[in-house]
């Protein structure tokens, strides 16, 4: 591998095609999937960056362990069908409704290995936190999109399947209410891992969702005192039973309710409190708020400039046609500074430009 990029380019990086959203051109390059090193007692995980995500989520389930950050499957919303690997997960920050509450992807990343633009073979941090060398370049790596080098290598910390699952159910809230009482929730010690708002759909009510997660007993106290702190918003209900809280967060995760449109998708990162006064004025079809409303998803007519309505905030189109991408963009575009910085890094690792050419069209 090293001297087919040492040697050739360019190249698109490329894992499950599950998750891929830029205008990338060049000769695909996937990674192996031949690794595994997993230390169920160290709750640490090293494996091929082209192990697919469901063979990992059903190892680690027989030891009652889960990937934290909650995977997004993006295949109904994109229209793929091919299999999420863990190396497209780390290269895109895939991060899903509990990141609110224990972080996103690169904050469970311990370790990568990749093939620069040089061909070089690096390897940076470790299996174990308290192994920190490189940890830096770990994290950069987490949400690089492949233009800095072919992911080869992960190391995840993991953690335990909790014990129980319930979820705090308010209706007919406003959205300014609605995130209002998510930013109320969140304020609380209860550790809440979820906290999203949905409109109503055939006639139901909107709804506001909280979520906690942990051991029974305990998880049966948080809910009454969050119960009680959120009062103020008017009555709610929780829902305890296990496969629907599945259901109902993982049609969050996966943007479920989008997927019959064919539409324009933008997912947008902004503070929760401007997050009303955004959809407002941007006036789409349907939204998501999650994470407290610091993350929405968007379905707006086909050609909608998101962005032109936003003052801060950071805003990517997940969905549209090639058209619009190149015409408005698939990424946010940096500030001065931060492209500056990104130049950069493309120059050290990649100075041929080999990797994901295009991809910010």
């Amino acid at each position: 591998m090293s001297a087919r990029v040492r040697d050739g380019g360019p190249f698109v990086v490329q894992g499950g095609d599950t998750r891929r959203i830029g205008l990338a051109e060049g000769e695909t390059l996937t990674a192996s999937d031949a690794t595994w090193d997993y230390d169920p007692g160290a709750l640490t995980l090293t494996v091929a960056a082209g192990v697919p995500v469901e063979e990992i989520d059903k190892m680690l389930a027989a030891e009652r362990q889960r990937i934290a950050f909650e995977v997004p499957d993006f295949r109904g919303l994109l229209g793929r069908c091919g299999r999420s690997t863990i190396g497209g997960v780390v290269a895109s920050n895939a991060s899903g409704p509990r990141r609110v509450g224990v972080g996103a992807c690169r904050d469970f990343c311990l370790g990568v290995g990749f093939v620069d633009g040089r061909g070089r073979v690096i390897k940076s941090g470790g299996r174990v936190m308290k192994n920190v060398t490189g940890l830096d370049l770990v994290k950069l790596m987490a949400g690089s999109h492949g233009t800095l080098g072919l992911l080869t290598e992960v190391s995840l910390k993991v953690q335990p399947i909790p014990e129980a699952t319930a979820t705090l159910v308010i209706e007919d809230l406003s959205e300014p209410d609605a995130v209002s009482a998510m930013s109320a929730a969140l304020g609380t010690p209860f550790d809440v891992t979820g906290a999203a708002h949905l409109r109503g759909e055939y006639g139901g009510p909107a709804r506001t969702l909280i979520r906690l997660e942990g051991f029974e007993s305990a998880v049966a106290y948080r809910m009454g005192a969050l119960q009680s702190a959120l009062a103020t918003f008017g009555s709610s209900t929780i829902e305890w039973d296990a496969e629907a809280n599945r259901a109902t967060w993982g049609a969050i995760r996966d943007v479920t309710r989008f997927q019959a449109s064919s539409n324009d998708v933008w997912r947008v990162a902004v503070k929760p409190s401007d997050a009303p006064a955004l959809v407002a004025a941007v006036q789409p079809e349907d939204v998501i708020y999650d994470w407290g409303g610091g993350r929405l998803w968007l379905l707006t007519q086909a050609g909608t400039d998101v962005r032109a309505k936003m003052g801060a905030g950071h805003a990517t189109l997940i969905r549209g046609s090639d058209e619009t991408k190149r015409r408005l963009g698939v990424f946010h575009p940096e500030n001065t500074v931060v492209a500056k910085l990104s130049e950069g890094l493309r120059r050290k690792f990649d100075p041929d430009q080999k990797f994901n050419r295009g991809m910010m069209g």
